[in-house]
């Protein structure tokens, strides 16, 4: 019978031109069993180990290139009997590599969950209870993504429960920083903030690899950001973006944080900043890209107040925006400013004007720019009434305040001072 190594050669070779092979080379190595035999020393046993974790990595990627969800699960499964064999450090590397192969696959998502709670239940039958951990905390990532925040909270209590009982400070670290970005997606900022509070402490006790550190930032800033705080959650982005480019870990992440640092300059009416921006030296390889190219058509319907581009942008890069629920829901409050800008802008030399002329100067249905306009009076942007009935809206001069009232009430403020001391002192004559 053929050694693994040999096993392993051919199924490299088999790789490029047949996978069907390759693929059964690959589990044949894995079904072999890695005891040794009479003859076969330790040494040939640990070779044998090896040659199997080759074969192992080897076949997830073979699935993952296809695009074969089922077979990445699958694989996981397998590599069980082999891993129970292996220091346990070593699997929960292993483990997470091939989980990793999922993140290329589209629509895998339902799968990982299944394979993660899965073999969640193996680790907690095995004891290994790091792994168990390190599972659950990517579970209650994927949940996020999923929406499902509700499942991934209560994960997330039961594993600070764990880990701080364990005091394992860098898991704590990611798993307060998960329980930050969950709270900011069912809108509780306050709590948002303590959690991530709780992350920087934690991390401040320990050496906090890049990657944390930028996700630490990325989150500092998007809360930041929340608060309308752009200059702050600039610098907290330019942070992370400067330390992803340099590490070169994760460009995905990197694009993410240019994309905010443009956000937060057109959130700060500085679009013209952003192509200064895009023409410092870490950004210059992200300027073509389509992501980019998207906020900056945003910034230039901005510099321009033109309502017609700005929804044009909107329109064109719909899916570059729109994904993104940061810079979706920050381009949605540009979007009603900038609706404002153009409405005052119209109504301004008017006293009188018809709600069906402003609407088409701005390329609105009628129904929303009465809406924003009612909005608008009952925010004191501008004083007027919509008569519905003759379809105008009227428009009023500022009203002037009337100091009468004010001095009327200091006067009278000033002559109970008086009263109150002139009783002071009777009752002391008394």
């Amino acid at each position: 019978m053929s050694s693994t190594a040999q096993l392993l050669a051919e199924a490299v070779a088999a790789s490029e031109t047949d996978l069907k092979r390759a693929e059964s080379l690959y589990k044949q190595i894995l079904s072999s069993s890695s005891k040794p035999s009479v003859n076969e020393g330790n040494q040939q046993q640990a070779q044998t180990l090896r040659d199997q974790e080759t074969a192992l990595v080897n076949l997830g990627q073979l699935y993952r290139d296809k695009n074969n969800a089922e077979g990445v699960a699958e694989v996981i499964t397998l590599s069980r009997s082999f891993m129970s064999s292996t220091a346990k450090a070593k699997t929960a590397k292993l483990i997470r590599t091939l989980l990793d192969y999922f993140n290329t696959i589209p629509n895998s998502q339902k799968i990982q969950i299944t394979v993660l709670k899965d073999n969640i239940e193996w680790a907690k039958r095995e004891k290994r209870i790091f792994l168990k951990q390190s599972l659950e905390t990517r579970l209650a990532g994927l949940q996020l993504e999923a929406q499902e925040y509700k499942a991934s909270l209560s994960l997330i209590d039961s594993l600070l429960t764990e880990l701080r009982r364990l005091d394992d400070k860098m898991i704590l670290t990611e798993v307060h920083l998960l329980e930050s970005r969950v709270y900011r997606g069912i809108g509780n900022m306050p709590k948002a903030k303590a959690a991530l509070t709780s992350a920087r402490t934690a991390a401040n006790s320990i050496y906090c690899p890049p990657a944390l550190q930028s996700s630490l930032d990325l989150q500092s800033g998007i809360l930041h950001a929340e608060d309308k705080d752009y200059t702050t959650g600039y610098s907290y982005f330019y942070e992370a973006f400067e330390n992803l480019s340099t590490q070169g870990e994760d460009d995905a992440k990197a694009l993410s944080a240019l994309k905010y640092m443009m956000l937060c300059k057109i959130m700060l009416n500085l679009p013209e900043d952003v192509t200064s921006l895009l023409s410092i030296k870490l950004a210059v390889k992200y300027a073509q890209l389509r992501e980019v190219e998207s906020m900056r058509s945003v910034a230039k319907a901005h510099q321009a107040r033109n309502l017609a581009d700005f929804e044009k942008a909107l329109k064109d890069y719909k899916d570059e925006l729109s994904s993104d629920p940061t810079i979706r829901s920050h381009l949605s409050d540009l979007y009603d400013a900038l609706l404002q800008q153009n409405l005052l802008r119209i109504v301004e030399p008017y006293s009188v004007v018809e709600v069906e002329y402003i609407a088409e100067c701005v390329g609105q249905g009628r129904q929303s720019v009465e809406t924003k306009l009612s909005q608008m009076i009952l925010d004191k942007v501008f004083y007027g009434v919509l008569d519905q009935g003759r379809g105008c809206l009227l428009v009023y001069d500022e009203p002037k305040a009337d100091e009468m009232y004010d001095s009327a009430i200091d006067t009278l403020g000033q002559v109970s001072k008086v009263v109150e001391s002139l009783y002071a002192k009777s009752v002391n004559i008394a």
